[in-house]
C-alpha cells in the first residue's frame, strides 16, 4: 500500500509539471513540444507508480493509442495496456486493481485494458480498434522481453491489406457520421473529414504496409514532395493548436470547436476582425482550408498504399483521348508529365471524366498530378480561349457536373480558375441561417439543381423536377448557382457585386449578351422570390403583378424558382419544409398565370368558391348551405385560402355558428407537416396574443398566421403550427389543441410572462442585433411591421403582447424562420399608429424586448 503522503506528493508534482508545460506552450506556442512534454510527464509518473508497487516480474506497462505515439493533449485519456505473460497465475491479476484506482486518484484520465499475451493476438484478430491501438505502442515499465515478444507476434499476425481495407471502411463510416457536421459551424477537430483522425489513419495504413508513418518519411519514400510534406505539416500543426486551445478553454476533453469558444480562440491565436468578418470567421476559414487539404492528402496516401499492396496492371486506352487511360474504372494518365507539357489538359481531364459514365473518378496518380499542377492555372491560363471554351463545356455536359466541380474544388483548381471563388473557400457565415461555408453551400446548390434534373431523384421534389425537365437552358442556371454567393464577405450587396462578376465572366467566356444578362439577372435577383413569398401577401394581386413584371418573362421566372428552391435546400436542411415549398410554388404559379395572361383575381374568387362547393357536396351539403357563413366573408378571404381550406372551414363552422361563441378546430396540415388550426371567436385586441401564448406554452412554432375579420365582427384566424422537436405525433394532439385553446380563450386571463426556453448556444455566442420598423401599409389605416431577431421560444408572443399593449391589432402575419433567425412581417392597425411618437415607441420597445 502506497503512503498517502507519497500519493499527495506525486499528484502535486505531476500537476505542477503540467502547469509549467502549458505555461511554456502559451508563451512559445509549440504544439509538438507540449504534446510530447505531457507524454513524458505522464511517463515519469506512471513509471514511478509502477516501481512503487510489488508487481509480478513477467508483466509490462505499455502506452497505446495517442499516448503511445507521444501525442497527449491536455485532457486526453492516457491509454494503457497492462500486458501479462500467459504463464502468470490467475490470482496475481488482482494485484493490479489498486494500481488502476491509484492512477485515477492521481488525476490521470486512464483508459486501460489488462490482457495476456495470447489474448492480445486473439482479440486483435477480430477487432480493428484493438489492432490500431496495439500498432502504436511503446514500453513504459516492466518486462522488456515480454514486450518484444508481443511486438514480434503482433506484427507477424498483421495482414497489411486486410488492415487497410478495415481502416478504409472505418473511415468511410466515420465520414458518414460526421459528413454534415464537418461543414457545420462546430466541426469536430478529431473526427470530421480532414481532422486529426484522417491524418492518423494515413499513418496507420502506411505503417502497416511497411512505409513511414509521418509525412517527411512519406516524402522520402516518394509518395509526396518535401515541399508538400512541409505544407501538410503546417496544416496539421494548426489543427493541433486548435485542439490544444479548445481543451484548455473548456477545461475538459472537448474536440468540437464550440461557438462559445470560437471568438476567444481566435483572439488567442492572433486573429482580429477585419471589415465585415469577425475574428472567429477568419479563424474558421483557416480551419476549413486546412481540413480541406488534410482530407485530400489522406486520399492521396490511402490510394498510394492500396496501389502498393494490390497493384492494378490492367490499363485500357480511351478512344479519341490518347493522353488518358482507364485503370480500375478510374481515369489515369498515360504520361505523368502531361500537365507540364500541355496545361490545357487540366480542364480536359474533367471533361473526359464527365463524358465517360463508366469512370468513377481519378486514380491516385492522376489526383496527385492535378494537385501538383494547380499552380499552372494562372492569369495566362484563364485568358486562353481554349481553356475558357473547355470550362464552359463542363456546364453543358449531360452528366458529371457535380463530381467534376467538387473534384476541381478539392484539388484547388476551381479557386484558381475563379479567384473570387478561391476567396470564399472556407468562408464561414455566422448569420444563424447558413450552416455551410460559402464554397460548400455553392456546390450544394449546384448539386440540388442537378438532382432536380435527374429522374432517379424526382421523388424528392416532384414539382420542381417537372419544371426543371421543361427548362431549356440548364447551363445558365448552373452558372448562376456558381456565382450567386461569390461576392459574399466583400462588403456591400453581394447580389449586386456578384451580378457584375457573372456578367463579366459570361461575356469573357463567349456567351451572348442575352445569355449573360440572364445569368447576371438571376444572380442579382436570387433572393427576391424567397423574400416575396415569405414576407408579402400572395393573395394581393398587386404583389403578384409587381413580381411578375420584375421577372419579365416565363423563362426567367422559372429559372429563379428553381434556383431559389436549390438555394434554400442547400442552406440549412432545418429550414426547408413543406410550408416553404408551398409558398414558393404558390408565388411561382400565380406569377406564371399573370405572365401567361390568365384570368384576373375576381374570376379566381368565383373559381375557388365553385371548387369549395364541389368538395362540400361530397360531404352531403346542398347548395346554399354555405351562405350563412360566406355572406360574412369578403374577397380577400377567398384569395388567401385554397378551395380545400375554404371547404374545411365551412364544414367545421356551419354546425356551430350561433351556438358556440368560441370555435377551435384542428387537423393535420394538408402540406404534410404540422397542424392547421382554425379559430372563430369574437374579435378583440388581445386575441392574437392569447393564441400565440397558448402555442408558446406548448413550445410549438407558428409558421403562418392568416388573420381575417368577418363582416359581423368575428375573428376567423388560421394558424399553421409545428413542433420542431417532434415530441408527440400530431394526430394525438389535435383534440388537446381544440379543447385547451378553447378554454384558454374563454377564460380571457391576463396576459402573463412565459418561462423562457433555453437560448441556442449559437445565439448566445453570436447575438443578433434585433430590428423593428413600422412603415405605411398598402391599405388605408394599416401599417407594415418588419421584425428581425434571433429566434427563441415565446418570441412571437412577446411581439403580440407588446402590440396589444399599444392597442395595435394584427391583421395579417407572415412568419419566416431562417434557422435560428426570424424575419417576420405583420400588417397591423390602430388609431395610435397614426402618431409618429407612438410608432417610434413601439419600435424602441420591440427592440428592447427582442434583445
Amino acid at each position: 500500500m502506497v503512503d498517502f503522503a507519497v500519493v499527495a506528493q506525486w499528484r502535486q508534482q505531476h500537476a505542477g509539471e503540467r502547469k509549467r508545460l502549458i505555461q511554456h506552450y502559451l508563451e512559445r506556442r509549440r504544439a509538438t513540444s507540449l504534446l510530447r512534454g505531457l507524454s513524458r510527464a505522464a511517463d515519469r509518473l506512471l513509471q514511478e507508480v509502477w516501481r512503487a508497487h510489488d508487481l509480478p516480474a513477467n508483466t509490462a506497462l505499455v502506452a497505446v493509442g495517442g499516448y503511445g505515439r507521444d501525442e497527449l493533449y491536455p485532457h486526453s485519456d492516457v491509454d494503457l495496456l497492462i500486458l501479462l505473460d500467459d504463464d502468470l497465475p490467475v490470482e496475481d491479476e488482482a494485484r493490479f486493481e489498486p494500481l488502476i484506482g491509484l492512477l485515477w486518484d492521481l488525476g490521470l484520465h486512464v483508459g486501460h485494458s489488462v490482457r495476456r499475451l495470447s489474448e492480445c493476438l486473439t482479440e486483435a484478430a477480430g477487432d480493428i480498434t484493438i489492432q490500431t491501438n496495439l500498432l502504436e505502442s511503446r514500453l513504459l515499465a516492466g518486462d522488456r522481453g515480454l514486450y518484444a515478444r508481443y511486438r514480434k507476434d503482433f506484427e507477424a499476425h498483421l495482414d497489411p491489406y486486410a488492415f487497410f481495407e478495415a481502416k478504409r471502411l472505418e473511415q468511410r463510416n466515420r465520414h458518414g457520421r460526421f459528413a454534415d457536421r464537418a461543414l457545420l459551424l462546430e466541426p469536430n477537430l478529431k473526427e470530421s473529414p480532414g481532422g486529426l483522425r484522417d491524418v492518423q489513419t494515413a499513418g496507420w495504413v502506411s505503417r502497416a504496409a511497411g512505409l513511414p508513418a509521418d509525412f517527411r518519411g512519406l516524402a522520402r519514400a516518394g509518395l509526396m514532395s518535401a515541399e508538400e510534406a512541409r505544407l501538410i505539416g503546417s496544416r496539421l500543426t494548426f489543427i493541433s493548436h486548435l485542439r490544444i486551445r479548445i481543451h484548455l478553454a473548456a477545461n475538459r476533453r472537448e474536440d468540437r470547436l464550440l461557438f462559445e469558444f470560437q471568438e476567444r480562440l481566435a483572439g488567442e491565436m492572433g486573429y482580429r476582425a477585419h471589415g465585415s468578418h469577425r475574428a472567429s470567421e477568419r479563424l474558421m476559414q483557416r480551419y476549413f482550408q486546412a481540413a480541406h487539404e488534410l482530407s485530400l492528402v489522406n486520399e492521396f496516401v490511402l490510394g498510394c498504399v492500396r496501389e502498393r499492396l494490390r497493384p492494378t496492371n490492367v490499363c485500357l486506352p480511351i478512344a479519341g483521348h490518347a493522353d488518358f487511360a482507364v485503370r480500375d474504372n478510374r481515369l489515369d494518365l498515360v504520361d505523368a508529365d502531361l500537365y507540364a507539357r500541355r496545361p490545357s489538359a487540366i480542364l480536359e481531364t474533367f471533361l473526359v471524366l464527365q463524358q465517360h459514365a463508366n469512370l468513377s473518378g481519378f486514380t491516385p496518380a492522376t489526383l496527385r498530378a492535378l494537385w501538383r499542377a494547380r499552380d499552372r492555372v494562372d492569369a495566362a491560363f484563364r485568358r486562353d480561349p481554349g481553356n475558357r471554351e473547355r470550362f464552359i463545356a463542363l456546364f453543358r455536359q449531360a452528366r458529371g457536373l457535380t463530381l467534376a466541380l467538387r473534384l476541381m474544388h478539392r484539388l484547388g483548381i476551381l479557386g484558381r480558375y475563379l479567384p473570387a471563388f478561391g476567396r470564399i473557400t472556407g468562408q464561414m457565415q455566422h448569420d444563424l441561417y447558413h450552416i455551410h461555408p460559402v464554397d460548400e453551400h455553392t456546390l450544394m446548390v449546384l448539386r440540388n439543381l442537378r438532382r432536380m434534373a435527374m429522374p432517379e431523384y424526382a421523388h424528392e421534389l416532384p414539382f420542381a423536377h417537372r419544371v426543371m425537365s421543361e427548362f431549356r437552358h440548364p447551363d445558365r442556371l448552373y452558372l448562376a448557382a456558381l456565382f450567386h454567393d461569390i461576392a459574399k464577405g466583400r462588403g456591400g450587396d453581394h447580389s449586386s457585386l456578384g451580378m457584375a462578376d457573372a456578367r463579366r465572366f459570361c461575356r469573357a467566356h463567349g456567351l451572348g449578351k442575352a445569355e449573360a444578362d440572364e445569368v447576371a439577372w438571376l444572380v442579382g435577383q436570387h433572393l427576391s422570390l424567397s423574400s416575396t413569398a415569405q414576407k408579402q401577401d400572395l393573395a394581393d394581386p398587386e404583389v403578384i403583378a409587381e413580381f411578375a413584371h420584375q421577372c419579365g418573362d416565363l423563362e426567367r421566372l422559372t429559372a429563379l424558382f428553381l434556383l431559389t428552391v436549390a438555394d434554400i435546400r442547400g442552406t440549412n436542411p432545418a429550414i426547408w419544409n413543406s410550408w416553404k415549398d408551398k409558398l414558393l410554388r404558390e408565388l411561382y404559379l400565380a406569377s406564371r398565370r399573370r405572365l401567361e395572361g390568365q384570368a384576373p383575381h375576381t374570376d379566381r374568387v368565383e373559381t375557388r368558391k365553385e371548387e369549395a362547393l364541389a368538395t362540400m357536396r361530397l360531404y352531403g351539403y346542398s347548395d346554399g348551405a354555405e351562405k350563412k357563413l360566406w355572406q360574412q366573408l369578403d374577397d380577400v378571404y377567398f384569395l388567401r385560402h385554397e378551395a380545400q381550406e375554404i371547404a374545411w372551414h365551412t364544414r367545421r363552422l356551419l354546425p356551430l355558428l350561433g351556438r358556440q361563441e368560441i370555435i377551435v378546430r384542428a387537423r393535420l396540415a394538408p402540406i404534410g407537416e404540422g397542424v392547421e388550426v382554425l379559430v372563430h371567436a369574437p374579435d378583440e385586441e388581445a386575441l392574437f396574443a392569447r393564441i400565440c401564448a397558448f402555442f408558446a406554452g406548448m413550445r410549438y412554432s407558428i409558421l403562418q398566421a392568416r388573420i381575417h375579420t368577418t363582416r359581423d365582427g368575428h375573428a376567423m384566424d388560421t394558424f399553421l403550427v409545428m413542433d420542431e422537436q417532434s415530441r408527440v405525433a400530431y394526430r394525438d394532439i389535435l383534440s388537446y389543441i381544440e379543447f385547451e385553446l378553447t378554454e384558454s380563450l374563454r377564460k380571457r386571463a391576463p396576459l402573463a410572462d412565459i418561462a423562457p426556453g433555453r437560448l441556442p448556444r449559437q445565439l448566445k455566442a453570436f447575438p443578433l442585433q434585433p430590428e423593428a420598423m413600422l412603415t405605411a401599409g398598402v391599405d388605408a389605416n394599416t401599417w407594415l411591421l418588419t421584425v428581425s431577431a434571433g429566434d427563441r421560444p415565446g418570441l412571437l408572443y412577446d411581439i403580440a403582447r407588446l402590440l396589444g399593449h399599444h392597442h395595435a391589432t394584427v391583421r395579417n402575419a407572415r412568419i419566416n424562420t431562417l434557422g435560428q433567425r426570424v424575419e417576420d412581417v405583420f400588417v397591423v392597425s390602430g388609431d395610435r399608429l397614426a402618431q409618429p411618437d407612438a410608432r417610434l415607441a413601439i419600435e424602441r420597445e420591440l427592440i428592447a424586448a427582442l434583445g
